[in-house]
């Protein structure tokens, strides 16, 4: 890569947020979506039920850097993902998820089912040929290296919202993992249950989380710790 573009790959937004993680149980699931349901705002793009379904495919190099750094609490790390809502594979994301000092980030490109098939395939050169940083970025990382797929996880996610403080609120079930990596584009593809009837509770706002919000998540005797679902899908390499 020429040094203008390796320097347009590596620009990164100053824009980091708060993130904490829980797994409650069923029981404790039920009990704090009535009572979110109650007083924040749904993700519109949710659909009748409340919920949407998330599928990523995560990439990692040979070593597993993503996995041991997340692993060890490695003040500042990354993993790269590809993902996509509901069965639509129309609308695809390429996305990098960093994390400093405690504090969480991302960026995101929109990428074609086409050109997934291509990395699938080990065909990256149209990333290099692009003008989005981030492809540009994620083609050193392929190449440099060797980040390939890892595992895919899927889950059901129901969202919840609250303005002042930019709050998200997210609640994931039914986490699981695809047999083959290469059926990320198949929503009808097999899927291994993950985590058994366990529910991952995230908690993501910018500078600060109205006592309002920080009143609703309290769950009783639970703490909040490292709760990683592709840490969690790893398992069934």
């Amino acid at each position: 890569m020429t040094t203008d573009k390796i320097r347009q790959a590596r620009r990164e937004p100053a824009k980091l947020r708060h993130e904490s993680k829980h797994q409650i149980s069923l029981p404790e699931d039920l009990v704090l979506t009535k009572r979110l349901e109650k007083i924040l705002e749904r993700d519109s793009h949710a659909g009748k039920d409340g919920t949407y379904r998330v599928t990523s495919l995560y990439f990692d190099t040979p070593e597993d850097r993503a996995l041991r750094e997340k692993t060890e609490g490695v003040n500042r790390r990354e993993k790269f993902r590809l993902r996509y809502y509901g069965t639509d594979t129309g609308w695809i994301r390429l996305e990098k998820k960093y994390k400093v000092n405690g504090l969480c980030g991302k960026q995101s490109a929109p990428i074609s089912a086409a050109q997934v098939r291509r990395l699938l395939k080990g065909e990256y050169r149209f990333l290099y040929e692009s003008d989005l940083p981030l492809f540009l970025e994620f083609y050193s990382k392929l190449t440099g290296q060797g980040l390939r797929p890892k595992t895919i996880v899927c889950y059901d996610r129901e969202a919840f919202l609250y303005r002042p403080g930019n709050v998200r609120i997210t609640l994931d079930r039914r986490v699981r993992t695809g047999l083959r990596r290469t059926d990320f584009l198949n929503p009808d593809a097999a899927f291994v249950e993950a985590l058994d009837r366990v529910t991952v509770l995230e908690v993501k706002y910018d500078e600060f989380l109205p006592e309002t919000v920080r009143m609703a998540v309290q769950v009783p005797g639970r703490q909040a710790g490292a709760c990683s679902k592709y840490v969690l899908c790893r398992r069934f390499d």
